[in-house]
């Protein structure tokens, strides 16, 4: 398919007026999702800490939709800059009405070979972040009557994926936070999360290189063992799970609202 081009599923201008906010956008779903609502007419912000891949995706961007499009150097670990970084961008570059929170996972493993300082970092970009931004944009988007918050996390939030003990357990906590928001936010404002499976990304290159060192499997038998599990039978495409986030970010789902939705390709076995 090209969801770029002639397949792309949303009219080109159903974002037009909209600021989109998306962080750990220099590559996979985040980079998928920018180039998605940029196609869709939004004006797009994208953050991460690779300046030269931020760079590359904003001329990409810019080829795609006829959006305002910028970029800012983020350190999610950094929470004394990060507020500066907010402040300057609605400063300069206005009101933001759609928010995705999205950041690299953790290494894997099992749960108890992490030691209490291992949950530091990943929590502080993850959840620690997410409600900084939250809290800064809420607010704007009340005043706009328009709010979309988005979290990319995992299917590990329904069912927990063996040997990433320490992401499982980080994406419950984002989804439980979500979800508390949910009865919280004001009515104009939805906070949803999409929960990625097994995607063509460097990130899940990543888990399969640790499977391979820590099990000696190849990552043919690692790949092999994944796809036994997702009935399509294949990886989804970052562009595949870009869709469901875009559509989140619509008008049109203004009725959905604290749900968890699985891009997955069948893997999740629970109703």
């Amino acid at each position: 398919m090209d969801l770029l081009g002639k397949d792309f599923p949303y009219s080109r201008s159903s974002l037009t007026g909209k600021h989109a906010l998306i962080f750990g956008a220099s590559k996979g779903i985040g980079a998928a999702t920018a180039k998605m609502m940029a196609c869709a007419g939004a004006d797009v912000t994208i953050c991460a800490r690779n300046q030269d891949s931020l760079h590359q995706l904003t001329s990409v961007l810019s080829s795609l939709g006829d959006g305002q499009h910028n970029s800012r150097v983020v350190d999610l670990e950094d929470l004394d800059k990060l507020d500066h970084v907010i402040t300057e961008i609605l400063e300069n570059l206005g009101p933001v009405h759609i928010l995705i929170n999205n950041s690299g996972g953790p290494p894997g493993g099992p749960l108890l070979d992490n030691t209490v300082e291992d949950f530091h970092a990943p929590f502080t970009r993850h959840l620690h972040a997410s409600h900084k931004i939250t809290k800064h944009l809420a607010p704007v988007m009340e005043q706009q009557g328009y709010g979309r918050i988005i979290q990319i996390i995992s299917t590990s939030v329904k069912e927990p994926i063996p040997n990433i003990g320490l992401s499982n357990t980080l994406r419950g906590a984002m989804a439980s936070w979500a979800k508390s928001l949910s009865r919280e936010l004001a009515p104009c404002i939805t906070i949803n999360n999409v929960l990625p499976g097994f995607t063509a990304t460097e990130r899940l290159d990543n888990l399969a290189t640790s499977i391979n060192q820590r099990t000696g499997k190849s990552h043919q038998e690692i790949h092999d063992g994944w796809m036994s599990q997702v009935p399509i039978e294949r990886l989804v495409d970052p562009l595949e799970t870009a869709s469901a986030i875009t559509f989140l970010a619509m008008p049109a789902s203004g009725a959905i609202r604290g749900v968890s939705l699985a891009v997955d390709g069948g893997r999740l076995r629970g109703i």
